[in-house]
């Protein structure tokens, strides 16, 4: 089987630990964990014996899943290594060579990639910058067809950080009905929503609606590895059998940390932390983008760690970061990882010292081509 490479994580992996400012990252500033726990709970992890762990997830962090998830149990619950994981065997579990599914561009573009090594039939429907990275609902709804077996979201939307409005969630789940096609929600970034109203799940939206999430982004924690599946028995089931052939469990230490961070508290705490980071750092990105004299138009993300602008300059994406990288040891994603050149991704969740100095070095490079 052929696969394409994944261009986006390829030049993050090439490139992230060897520069001085990396701006690519679209969660929030990692958490230790002694700024997570306390010293109880510190001493307890201690005494954890460093064995396999249940390989569909721990109970204890399932349960923990399920409290986000109004009507879930145990068994709608697939614990995954990262929601890469989990986009990975759904994938994998739901469709076949063939199968159209329908999916929101610009995003995340593992889905993409892995959908077309198994020939499914991609089929791109677009949030439009006019519309306020919003569907074009007469587009999306033109696509649909007696071969659609999936409409794919990414909600919060990473890059450009947009919620899907209640108008285009009714919509989406209306056409999937309709198709009788499965309803598939990456939800990484539901929590870390600038206003602090958590965008609401597609789970429970439809029968055939499963979501995905996890820590790495809302609640940074991404050394965890954690994510995880919430669907219905069956499927969840076909999705832990095919979980058998790629990791087989997730770390011991990291499903009972994991369990800790979702309790009430602990996670009410975290996700003000990481919002205060995003409010603070956005209001930063605003004024050094305004500084610029009209060289960045962007639509300001609602949820995210990270902000989609587009620049007036005559310079590819690509040869543009290239250059910022090489220069200036700042790194920061092109557009053309999304299909969408004359963009940049610039991320937002790193300490704003951090960021005000990497917005610097991009800000002397864009100076210098202007």
């Amino acid at each position: 089987m052929k696969i394409e490479t994944f261009e986006l994580e390829r030049t993050q992996s090439l490139w992230e630990n060897t520069v001085e400012y990396n701006l690519t990252e679209t969660g929030i500033h990692p958490l230790t964990l002694e700024e997570l726990l306390d010293d109880r709970e510190l001493r307890r992890l201690h005494a954890v014996r460093i064995g396999y762990g249940q390989t569909n997830g721990s109970i204890e962090l399932r349960e923990a899943i399920c409290a986000l998830y109004p009507g879930t149990d145990r068994e709608n619950v697939l614990v995954t290594s990262g929601s890469c994981e989990a986009n990975f065997v759904t994938i994998w579990s739901l469709l076949e060579p063939r199968d159209e599914l329908v999916l929101m561009l610009p995003n995340y573009m593992q889905i993409w990639g892995v959908a077309n090594a198994f020939q499914i039939k991609v089929k791109p429907f677009y949030l439009k910058e006019e519309l306020r990275w919003q569907p074009d609902l007469d587009e999306l709804t033109a696509l649909i067809t007696p071969k659609t077996k999936m409409i794919a979201v990414c909600n919060p939307n990473n890059p450009t950080g947009a919620v899907l409005s209640e108008e285009a969630r009714r919509e989406i789940i209306r056409l999937a009905k309709q198709a009788g096609a499965w309803l598939y929600a990456d939800e990484i970034y539901r929590g870390a929503e600038f206003s602090g109203q958590e965008t609401p799940s597609f789970w429970k939206t439809y029968e055939k609606a499963i979501v995905a999430g996890g820590l790495s982004k809302a609640y940074a924690l991404p050394g965890l590895r954690i994510g995880w599946l919430v669907g219905p028995h069956r499927e969840i089931a076909d999705c832990w059998a095919r979980r058998d052939y790629t990791t087989i469990a997730t770390a011991i230490l990291s499903n009972r940390i994991a369990a800790l961070a979702l309790q009430p508290e602990l996670r009410a705490r975290i996700l003000r932390r990481n919002r205060n980071v995003l409010q603070e750092n956005i209001a930063v990105l605003k004024a050094w983008a305004d500084g610029r004299k009209g060289l960045f138009r962007f639509i300001p993300p609602m949820a995210g760690g990270m902000v989609f602008l587009k620049y007036d300059l005559d310079i590819n994406s690509t040869e543009l970061v290239t250059k910022i990288r090489r220069e200036k040891r700042t790194f920061i994603v092109a557009g053309d990882c999304f299909g969408m050149d004359r963009r940049l991704r610039i991320g937002i969740g790193s300490e704003k010292e951090y960021l005000t100095a990497g917005l610097r070095r991009i800000g002397e490079t864009l100076e210098e081509i202007r």
